[in-house]
């Protein structure tokens, strides 16, 4: 009978985020409403962690509740909590229109080397929050996804984030190829992504560690089981492919969509450290 007041008591349209990171971050940086923080009743180790968790909801003016894990277990659905739930308002995607466009100037575009992500069709949370993990890592400085057929931002995203959501704007666009087109006639490089450096109409496709970065870029990753739609990759002046290690079996012929991801963001990410800013 304890475990019915939680669930039922929820506020409309809530979301519970689970984990330390996700938790501790959504309350630290206060981007979203947040009501309340459930903490597992516990002694011994994990005590100084939740009385830290407690005093920042408190700053924050959140209610705290101490409840038995198994009430945790029964709010996020048996994932790993780490003894630490919040509810909170869902994290949208951030309107393009209302973001600060970097003026690149007449000759300056070199000077300040910029990165963008963009993401089409990503529908795995795990895939997503992963990306979007490696994108925060490496220095990516805005990433953009697809809103149609593109996976929420949600707690399932942040966790596999290990918090980044939180901390990391995330844009949405309805007109990918529209954005696309007008930031290539802006002068940035658009370059595509594919697993296997074939079926590409028109479009020359290179390996990653051939790309050089000599203007701001902004990199497009497909979905997990169909890559870039054609429309898209007739928008892209480049396709980077990962060359393979060995001769590979069916099947087994191509990476998982965040791995290659960061392996490609890490190719280009590297050149910013090799020549400086």
């Amino acid at each position: 009978p304890a475990r019915k007041p939680l669930s039922l008591e929820r506020t409309k349209g809530s979301e519970i985020l689970f984990g330390v990171a996700p938790c501790w971050l959504a309350l630290a940086q206060a981007r979203r409403a947040l009501f309340r923080l459930f903490l597992k009743q516990s002694s011994g180790s994990a005590r100084p962690l939740r009385a830290e968790f407690a005093l920042q909801a408190a700053a924050r003016g959140v209610p705290v509740l101490h409840v038995p894990g198994r009430e945790l277990d029964a709010l996020c659905r048996g994932r790993p909590h780490q003894g630490v739930c919040l509810e909170a308002a869902p994290l949208p995607f951030k309107s393009l229109r209302d973001a600060e466009e970097p003026h690149l100037g007449h000759g300056q575009s070199g000077s300040r080397q910029l990165l963008w992500l963009v993401l089409e069709h990503i529908q795995d949370p795990m895939n997503l929050g992963a990306l979007l993990r490696s994108a925060y890592f490496l220095g990516v400085d805005r990433v953009v996804a697809s809103h149609t057929n593109s996976c929420p931002l949600t707690p399932i995203v942040s966790k596999a984030s290990a918090g980044a959501v939180e901390v990391f704007d995330v844009y949405g666009t309805d007109d990918l190829q529209g954005f696309l087109k007008a930031k290539s006639a802006e002068g940035w490089e658009v370059v595509g992504t594919v697993s296997r450096p074939r079926d590409v109409e028109d479009v020359p496709v290179i390996s990653c560690s051939e790309f050089r970065w000599d203007k701001p870029v902004i990199v497009v990753i497909g979905s997990e089981g169909e890559g870039l739609s054609l429309e898209t990759q007739l928008q892209c002046q480049r396709m980077l492919a990962i060359p393979p290690g060995r001769a590979l079996h069916p099947g087994i012929d191509s990476l998982n969509v965040s791995v290659a991801a960061g392996i490609l963001l890490h190719s280009i990410c590297s050149q910013k450290q090799r020549h400086g800013n």
